[in-house]
């Protein structure tokens, strides 16, 4: 594998995030060996109709509406090949989304 910037991914693990599978997101990324690459959940981000949340820091990315299967697409074109995935951004934190 190659070395990963050093980054943080944020995933929320409060009530509403969490009834939308925030914890099997969590779970996906602990499970995959991202070194340079912290994983962490948090408490209640504060944007509850978008969830669940995920925070890409210092990238200052924010995605929303994340399932399982846009786990792996995180992996491989943000945190591998440094390419954001517009199309799962958060549209309140990023103007350019549709």
């Amino acid at each position: 594998m190659s070395i990963l910037k050093k980054r943080s991914i944020i995933i929320c693990q409060y009530r509403s995030c969490e009834r939308n599978g925030a914890n099997k997101i969590l779970e996906a990324f602990n499970a995959v060996d991202l070194p340079n690459v912290t994983v962490e959940g948090s408490d209640c981000m504060g944007q509850c109709s978008a969830g669940p949340n995920v925070r890409v820091v210092p990238d200052r990315v924010w995605y929303c509406r994340v399932t399982i299967d846009d786990v792996s697409r995180i992996i491989e074109e943000h945190l591998k090949s440094d390419n954001p995935i517009k199309d799962l951004m958060h549209p309140r934190f990023h103007g350019f989304v549709d």
